[in-house]
């Protein structure tokens, strides 16, 4: 669902009420060119402006100005850490950096489209390096330390990558997860 901006609340507003931009201009002391340059989204309004508007519009500051909630981005750099940290747990429990993940996906994945999208990411990714791990013991175990050797470094690619994703996720909100089998694909919206 798309977040409404102060330019799609000021003209929803103004409409709602049966005003035109020269008849809100007469009631708020606003000009009307700074209407409509705020209803363009060309001009972000001092306070003082919002205030007058609202007034005019008989309506709440409220109405108007689009408030992020604080609270919301605290919770979502908690499941983001969630998401892409509990992969971890494989060091203990085995198959754990795919099912801590997986479950963790499956009860979000409805709720944001980011979490869909890291959450398939994640278990993607550590699906491709147990697949690499047990290939790399299977295919060189007539080889001892070969494949102690590859499967060192499938073992530390996957948790360099890791790593980086995690300060990535709960830094920039983004992730890459390199070489990743796309087990989980994406939604198709029709």
């Amino acid at each position: 669902m798309k977040k409404q901006s102060l330019k799609d609340n000021l003209v929803y507003q103004r409409k709602l009420k049966g005003l035109t931009q020269d008849e809100l201009a007469e009631k708020t002391t606003v000009g009307v060119r700074t209407i409509q340059r705020i209803e363009k989204g060309e001009v972000q309004p001092h306070l003082q402006t919002i205030k007058l508007l609202a007034v005019g519009l008989d309506i709440e500051v409220d109405d108007l100005i689009v408030l992020n909630n604080p609270k919301e981005e605290t919770i979502q750099r908690k499941w983001m850490l969630l998401l892409h940290a509990s992969p971890f747990f494989g060091l203990i429990i085995p198959f754990a950096n795919v099912l801590f993940p997986l479950f963790t996906w499956m009860g979000k994945a409805e709720d944001n489209k980011i979490y869909d999208t890291h959450g398939r990411a994640v278990v993607n990714f550590h699906c491709t390096i147990n697949l690499m791990l047990i290939i790399s013991l299977l295919l060189f175990f007539p080889f001892p330390g070969y494949n102690f050797i590859i499967t060192g470094l499938v073992f530390l690619f996957g948790i360099v990558f890791s790593l980086k994703n995690v300060m990535s996720a709960l830094g920039s909100g983004t992730c890459n997860y390199p070489l990743s089998i796309p087990f989980l694909k994406p939604k198709i919206n029709k």
